[in-house]
């Protein structure tokens, strides 16, 4: 089975590209999902951040203030990886137990882990996927859907590797800038690919 990762930017539409692919019956796991598991009321991962952070990242019912998070974290490099040191082992940890779970016969699994090549985990995959836009464009979509401000969009764009070397580094790329059809052709193009890689 290949182990296969899917990545980009914050933006790059890879939840439309991963939701397609599923579709096509291949078998997703989103990183993002374990990493809010790994965080939930009650779990070693949200007692470590409200101990690092205090008790200002939690909202009444104890659970995780997600924005309060996100302004400490954005706004200093060493918090952020401070974060990132308690969330991201037990996201691998997840990710890698999940492939292992996989039925006897599968020819490839997609794990849709937006921070690969910033955690430098790339290797563990014999391919990666990239879904990539314009920067322009990037910029637009987030500040649209998270409804952020400037400089909050840009503080998250530079918490990322700037989508160009992720694409310099993809086996496979994904333009989203064209519209979902578009997006869909490439899809299955790359699932073609894959169905027919020995």
């Amino acid at each position: 089975m290949l182990r296969v990762a899917l990545t980009g930017g914050i933006a790059t539409g890879k939840s439309f590209c991963t939701a397609r692919f599923a579709a096509l019956g291949v078998p997703v796991i989103d990183a993002d999902l374990l990493a809010r598991q790994a965080v939930a009321p009650g779990s070693a991962g949200l007692g470590a951040i409200a101990a690092r952070f205090g008790p200002a990242v939690l909202l009444a019912d104890g659970s995780l203030d997600r924005s309060a998070l996100a302004a400490i974290v954005f706004a200093d490099r060493t918090a952020r990886a401070e974060l990132e040191a308690i969330v991201h082992p037990e996201v691998y940890r997840g990710i890698n137990e999940w492939f292992a779970d996989r039925p006897a016969g599968t020819r490839f699994a997609i794990a849709d882990i937006p921070l690969l090549y910033e955690t430098g985990q790339e290797h563990g995959f014999e391919r990666v996927i990239v879904c990539a836009c314009d920067p322009a464009e990037q910029f637009r979509r987030l500040m649209t859907r998270d409804r952020l401000t400037p400089e909050a969009a840009r503080a998250r764009l530079a918490a990322q590797w700037p989508i160009a070397e992720k694409v310099a580094r993809a086996h496979y790329v994904i333009w989203t800038d064209a519209g979902f059809d578009a997006t869909e052709l490439q899809v299955r193009a790359i699932f073609d690919a894959l169905s027919s890689t020995r």
